[in-house]
């Protein structure tokens, strides 16, 4: 495969960020938070719920990892369609990954119809990530590189030329340390570091 092909940066948030939308008395706040895993944004989930026990509904969407290929939209109780698919809708049209977005509602004691409940959960999720600072992030993969002593110079070689860092560095009579390769890189890696001898690379 040609690298040029493989997509392995995308943009994500730095840290969490909020916003607030007010219509007939009901309050939508919006949370939106950097997350990469499915279990954390169960964790920051049950933690919004904790928090905003007395508020109506938690209404969550997220997409996850550098295809965005992983996620999700919850209703949470409000009519299907009019809620977690406008949330989801403002995190494609900002082309963000690794992000969940919980917007919490406080009922007013008026309907506000889906047409007003989907103004209301896109307005409240793009005011958060207008308040956002997005970040490109690099999708990679890790790696132990193991080797002998006589051959540290040709690893580190490989190492600086490719701009790599090095971490957990063990050197014996064998050697080993680990690295993270970003993905369009990682042929060209294994490539480069297969050519020293006595060298053996495993992915962690």
């Amino acid at each position: 495969m040609d690298n040029l092909q493989i997509k392995d940066s995308y943009k994500s948030i730095a840290s969490e960020a909020r916003g607030l939308f007010k219509d007939n008395g009901s309050r939508f706040i919006a949370h939106a938070y950097p997350v990469e895993t499915e279990e954390e944004v169960k964790e920051i989930v049950a933690a919004l719920k904790k928090e905003y026990y007395d508020a109506r509904h938690h209404v969550y969407a997220y997409r996850l990892g550098h295809l965005g290929d992983k996620f999700r939209a919850n209703d949470d109780g409000e009519p299907s369609g009019s809620s977690g698919r406008p949330v989801l809708g403002q995190i494609d049209s900002n082309e963000l990954s690794d992000i969940l977005v919980v917007v919490v509602r406080y009922f007013g004691g008026i309907k506000l119809g889906i047409p007003g409940l989907i103004r209301a959960y896109k307005t409240s999720t793009a005011d958060a990530l207008a308040n956002a600072e997005i970040v490109e992030k690099i999708a990679s993969k890790r790696y132990r590189v193991h080797f002998g002593y006589l051959n540290m110079n040709d690893v580190m070689k490989v190492m600086k030329d490719m701009g790599l860092e090095q971490k957990n560095q063990k050197f014996d009579m064998e050697c080993s340390m680990d690295t993270s390769v970003r993905l369009s890189q990682v042929e060209t890696f294994l490539e480069r570091i297969g050519d020293v001898e006595g060298c053996n690379v495993e992915e962690i």
